[in-house]
């Protein structure tokens, strides 16, 4: 079978430096934004943020879903939280509007930098950023800042699990202060007894997992005796490779206490299935407490 044709060593080396320098001013952007960024008077840009997108780049306004359009015609979505839905979450529609209003508050007519990690967009063309107020003082970073009212909730997509660590620990200060959405019995955290109406919304759940089995390549985590009815939280063959790569069995779950994040469907009992090993966190054992979320 013959081969097609090489470039020569002359034209190889000419690609070689052309990516050198494209790679090279690359980076001095970034640098500079970056420099740009805390010469604005902010916190230089979490580490876990990713690469900047662009910066200084201005906002006009904030769409019903939570995209934030810029000048140019560009929709940002807020990669990492997810804002309150009103009826689709089964709780009143003010925390919503609140959601809304304050982030075009912190936004609106201002300059801001985008920091992405791919994907970077999303099926609806909208760049999946973190993205960063510079002159905002303690608000520099805006999922930071709409956590930390109780306006928005830690929602991992399964390709981008960027600053899980650092969104939940602002996400865990409001809930302890009981700002925002925590002060409302819908957004409690629930436990696997009383999920039998949160069927097509967003919850967390507490609680600890009785039995953990493989089946078919499929993850079953029971919190409870009768898998028919109870809840379950399973992880799909596909999902199981980043578990894998984490260095995560799932069977390891077995008898620990877990927070389970993500979207409540219906089979064979109320059912969450985790696409991460960030969808399931491990509790101290005394961290449960009885009638959570009631």
């Amino acid at each position: 079978m013959g081969q097609g044709k090489q470039p020569d060593a002359r034209a190889r080396g000419k690609g070689h430096v052309f990516m050198m320098a494209v790679l090279s001013r690359a980076g001095a952007l970034a640098a500079f934004a970056s420099m740009a960024f805390s010469a604005a008077g902010a916190a230089p840009l979490p580490a876990c943020a990713g690469a900047i997108e662009a910066a200084g780049v201005q906002a006009i306004r904030v769409e019903k879903n939570g995209a934030l359009i810029l000048t140019d015609g560009r929709a940002i979505h807020l990669e990492g939280i997810l804002f309150p839905a009103g009826a689709r979450d089964h709780a009143p529609d003010y925390f919503a509007g609140q959601a809304l209003n304050e982030m075009s508050t912190l936004t609106h007519g201002r300059g801001v930098t985008l920091a992405v990690m791919p994907p970077k967009e999303d099926r609806y063309g909208r760049l999946r950023a973190q993205i960063f107020v510079p002159d905002d003082g303690d608000d520099d970073w805006l999922q930071a800042a709409m956590l930390k009212r109780g306006l928005a909730r830690v929602a991992l997509a399964p390709d981008r699990r960027e600053c899980v660590a650092e969104l939940r620990a602002v996400e865990a200060q409001a809930r302890a202060q009981r700002y925002g959405i925590w002060s409302n019995p819908a957004y409690a955290i629930r436990n696997p007894g009383n999920l039998g109406r949160d069927t097509g919304t967003f919850q967390i759940v507490d609680g600890k997992v009785l039995t953990a089995t493989l089946k078919d390549g499929r993850a079953y985590l029971d919190f409870g005796p009768d898998f028919k009815t109870d809840f379950t939280v399973t992880i799909s063959a596909d999902d199981m490779k980043a578990f894998h790569l984490a260095g995560v069995d799932p069977r390891d779950y077995a008898g620990k206490n877990v927070r389970v994040r993500g979207w409540v469907e219906s089979l064979n009992g109320p059912e969450i299935e985790a696409a991460a090993p960030e969808d399931i966190e491990v509790l101290p054992d005394t961290a449960l407490r009885p009638g959570v979320g009631q």
